[in-house]
């Protein structure tokens, strides 16, 4: 067994960064009209029933949750890239149908198509396929600021670009991009070679029924689903929110989106460092998932007072930016080692399955019952997750270490396995021999990380 070198190669660096791109490129394919499409849509035929809006806003949710899994599942039949382009095929085409819709309704189909370019499990898998175990968790890292990046990018200038090309054209833009993402991958993204199943980063369904069992994963999964059900359903009401109480068309919303949004990154950092150096990252979670009940409840108070509506708005993204950023990390503390994948699987289709409900809900709500019960129910489904939060057992300060070793046989991999776990800091040890790979989870500071090499590695490093 030969022990791996430590900076990412130039193949590794070229794979992060034409992937992140593209799963950037997903997430402003959702994300770019989310500010401006409710009052776009009262031009479309059939777009002033607010069902249909909060529908087309979360529709893209559904097909993506529904075949996010099966996509990462026929990549590994059939190969990564070209499910990928498929995908973006798909996702493409969505683009332009939605960017062509001349009623609200065919705008649904055309977000129906998007979300069916469900590629996020494949692009996750190819990165796995392109970098060694030790950087595959600095690779996800870049993808996760990437669709961060996104996400802001989309809130202030998707008001900048309806001003300049219309919902239409922002379609069009994101369909075009997806065509270009196309050329990326073939000609920039490093070919795979073999592809091959990766425990930390593809579903694997005999898992399934262990993550669905955890206790403390299924209380993350309802918070990634209730954080974008929110997030969706705000987003039907939202926009009409900051017209009706200051006058504030449309095109000139980034004016409010970015400082919050500039201001809130500033509270992020410091908060995650907190709780990580001081082991208090049960306290910050629950104090954000708080702070965002008490945004939903103040957003209900004060949607007719513009400056209202704004601090609201400033505490939302204070909690959003918080939990985004510690959701997966937590997903990734408590799932068993071998089992990773599958529970990021699983968390990620939920998120999905999230936006569709809080669309559809909160469409429903906004067209029958008043924009206020709208952030109303936002309220009910923050005020669940802050007692499951509340009630969840602080999570382990640990991280995880993914170390190559080549395959072994079943007896070897459990004699290693047994030999891992006396070493200091190593709190779990998952040994995969078809896969050539040591799983541990180990302390944030003070395991010992030359004693695991050296049984590893001996003095080969």
């Amino acid at each position: 067994m030969s022990a791996p070198a430590n900076p990412m190669t130039r193949t590794e660096r070229r794979a992060a960064i034409s992937l992140a791109g593209i799963f950037g490129l997903r997430m402003l394919g959702m994300f770019l009209i989310l500010p401006v499409f409710a009052l776009h849509a009262t031009t479309l035929p059939g777009g002033d029933d607010h069902t249909l809006v909060g529908l087309a806003l979360g529709m893209y949710g559904l097909t993506q949750a529904m075949l996010m899994i099966p996509f990462g599942m026929a990549s590994d039949r059939w190969g990564r890239k070209p499910v990928i382009v498929t995908g973006l095929v798909i996702f493409a085409a969505g683009s332009f149908l939605a960017a062509w819709a001349p009623s609200i309704e065919l705008v649904i189909l055309g977000r129906a198509l998007q979300g069916a370019g469900a590629i996020s499990a494949a692009v996750t898998a190819l990165l796995a396929d392109l970098t060694r175990e030790e950087k595959r968790t600095h690779a996800m890292a870049m993808i996760g600021s990437t669709i961060g990046l996104a996400f802001a990018f989309s809130l202030t200038m998707g008001p900048v670009f309806y001003r300049w090309i219309g919902v239409p054209g922002i379609f069009a833009l994101t369909g075009v991009l997806a065509l270009l993402a196309i050329l990326v991958l073939k000609f920039y993204t490093p070919d795979p070679g073999p592809t091959a199943f990766h425990s930390d980063a593809e579903a694997n369904p005999a898992r399934l029924g262990d993550v669905l069992r955890h206790l403390e994963l299924l209380r993350l999964n309802w918070g990634i689903f209730s954080l974008h059900a929110a997030q969706m359903a705000m987003f039907v009401v939202v926009p009409f929110a900051l017209v009706q109480s200051g006058g504030l068309d449309a095109e000139h919303h980034w004016q409010v989106y970015l400082p919050v949004l500039l201001l809130s990154f500033v509270f992020l950092v410091p908060a995650i460092i907190h709780g990580e150096k001081h082991g208090r990252m049960k306290q910050v979670f629950v104090g954000a998932v708080a702070l965002m009940l008490a945004a939903q409840i103040f957003l209900a108070l004060a949607m007719t007072h513009f400056w209202g509506v704004v601090v609201a708005l400033l505490v939302y993204f204070v909690a959003f930016n918080i939990l985004e950023a510690s959701l997966p990390s937590l997903v990734s503390k408590i799932a068993p080692p071998e089992a990773k994948g599958t529970a990021m699987g699983v968390y990620n289709t939920s998120q999905a399955f999230g936006l569709f409900f809080g669309g559809v809900v909160g469409g429903w709500l906004a067209q029958h019952l008043g924009f206020d019960v709208v952030f109303l129910f936002c309220a009910l489904l923050m005020g669940v997750w802050l007692w499951l939060a509340l009630t969840m057992t602080p999570p382990p300060r640990v991280k995880t270490q993914m170390l190559h070793i080549g395959p072994m046989d079943a007896a070897e991999a459990r004699r290693l396995a047994t030999r891992l776990t006396i070493f200091t800091g190593v709190e779990a040890v998952s040994v995969l021999p078809e896969e050539g790979t040591v799983m541990l989870k180990v302390s944030q500071t003070g395991w010992d990380e030359e004693g695991v090499r050296h049984l590893l590695y001996g003095g080969t490093e």
